[in-house]
This record gives C-alpha cells, sequence and structure tokens, in this order.
C-alpha cells in the first residue's frame, strides 16, 4: 500500500488532518467554529487523529465503527468535552485487511474508487435556510461582510440543534455514539488499483475548475497534487475572492487529498 498525501495549509496550520499507518489512511477536517467551543477544531480533529491511529496500530483488523466509537470516547475525556457545545469534525477512514478494503465516512469528506464515488449528504441534505440565504447574498456580491459572519453564527446554531440526533446528521463530536451512524462500504482489494480521499475545501473548487480527473490524479507525486491545491487557493484569491462564482463560507477553506495505491 503506496499512500501520497498533500496539504494546503501545513498539517500544523489546518484544521484538516491526515493520519496513515500501514494499512490505513485517515482523514478528518475540522468545523470552522463561527460559534465559541471551548477547544480550538484543529485541537479536538488533531487528538481524534491520534487516537484513531493508535487504535488501528493496535487492532489493525477491528470493527472501524468500534474504533471510531472508542477514540471518540477518549477525546472526549482528554479534553473534558460535552456534546452539542464542542468542535466537530468529519472523519474518514480508509483501510486494507485480509484481502478487503474497508471505507468509513462520518462527515462530507470525499472518497473515489475506480468508477464509484463515496460521500456523507446528510448535513447537507437538511437545505437549512441559512445555508441557502449565504449563498444567494455571496452570490450577488455581497461578500464576506458582517452579515455573512451573522448568518454563518445562525447556520451553525441550526446544525448544533440538529447534531447527532435521529432526523438530524452524524458527525464526531462528543457523542462517542455517533459512530454507529458512520456510512460503511467493503470492496475487494482485487478490484481496487487505487483510491483517492479529499476534503470539501479541495474537492469543491477542483471539481469547480474540472480538475477532478481522478483515475489521472492517481498517478501524481505530492509535488503535482500540491501544484492542485495551490492553483484552486490561487484561482479564489485571483478569480473569486468575494465567492460570487463558488459560493463558501469563507475566502479559503482547509484543502486536503490523498490518494492510495495498492500493490502485490
Amino acid at each position: 500500500m503506496d499512500t501520497v498525501t498533500c496539504q494546503l495549509p501545513a498539517i500544523h496550520a489546518s484544521d484538516d488532518k491526515i493520519a496513515t499507518t500501514e494499512n490505513a489512511v485517515i482523514m478528518l477536517d475540522g468545523a470552522s467554529a463561527f460559534v465559541p467551543v471551548p477547544v480550538p477544531p484543529a485541537v479536538y480533529a488533531d487528538e481524534l487523529a491520534t487516537c484513531l491511529t493508535r487504535e488501528l496500530v493496535r487492532t489493525p483488523g477491528d470493527d472501524l465503527i468500534e474504533l471510531l466509537a472508542a477514540a471518540i470516547h477518549d477525546v472526549v475525556g482528554q479534553l473534558d468535552l460535552r456534546p452539542g457545545q464542542s468542535p466537530s469534525s468529519t472523519v474518514t477512514i480508509l483501510r486494507a485487511h485480509h484481502g478487503w478494503l474497508d471505507v468509513l465516512l462520518l462527515g462530507d469528506n470525499l472518497v473515489v474508487l475506480p468508477g464509484t464515488t463515496l460521500t456523507d449528504p446528510r448535513l447537507s441534505q437538511l437545505d437549512l435556510e441559512p445555508s441557502r440565504h449565504y449563498r444567494q447574498r455571496l452570490a450577488h456580491g455581497t461578500g464576506f461582510d458582517d452579515t455573512h459572519r451573522a448568518i454563518l453564527r445562525e447556520l451553525q446554531t441550526q446544525q448544533a440543534a440538529r447534531r447527532n440526533r435521529a432526523g438530524g446528521y452524524w458527525i464526531a463530536e462528543a457523542d462517542p455514539a455517533a459512530a454507529r451512524h458512520a456510512l460503511t462500504r467493503r470492496f475487494r482489494l482485487d478490484d481496487i488499483p487505487w483510491a483517492g480521499l479529499a476534503t470539501d475545501g479541495a474537492y469543491k473548487p477542483m471539481r469547480h475548475l474540472g480538475l477532478d480527473d481522478w483515475p489521472r490524479l492517481a498517478t501524481c507525486d505530492a509535488v503535482e497534487l500540491q501544484r492542485i491545491l495551490r492553483r484552486c487557493e490561487n484561482w479564489e484569491a485571483c478569480r473569486d475572492p468575494s465567492a460570487m462564482k463558488l459560493p463558501r463560507a469563507k475566502p479559503h477553506d482547509d484543502k486536503s487529498i490523498a490518494f492510495v495505491r495498492f500493490t502485490d
């Protein structure tokens, strides 16, 4: 299993976290906090990545849902977190074990395999009014003004009321039971030559700019992938600074991408 990862900005300055083991890749995207939380999203995501890595090294073949639940439990204890009042993060785990490729998704990271694209759409399917409102305003050229920030705070308040409960959506936060609602898939490794993972800050502008040729991307090295992420960020800064063409919550979102190539 050969893994290539790329991040913009670097991992120490990003809310995105990538961790790897001999047979697994973990990708997390700590949610930007427009409403105060007790610890920064980057700290939460980093601790969760560390706990997940430890669990995957200790028991590399265990059920991924159980591993995630245990990791969330450990982070909650370490950071003294409370459900509904804590930072949150997407979680994607891709693991090769005994001839199988297991995929776990909690949140809207993207996993791409030859002929298959996987994500968790449950948050976007809520279609909350503040989400529609801020995107409509940006499309009309309002930019990232005070009203935009107020709408985002209201959006996160409404999301928090629906987080990790029936009829809402599920995400890694302070309730280990959320792991039971992760989406999982299993594939035969013989059928999968490569797999790609990306956070929304990467795949959304890549898709908008037509840079999401995943079979070609699977052949790229880290330098080439970094060049693609920088091209996305430069386009956001120079061609779409007010987010009229590609409405988004902030001028730049952190960008992460990883590819795994499976060898004999």
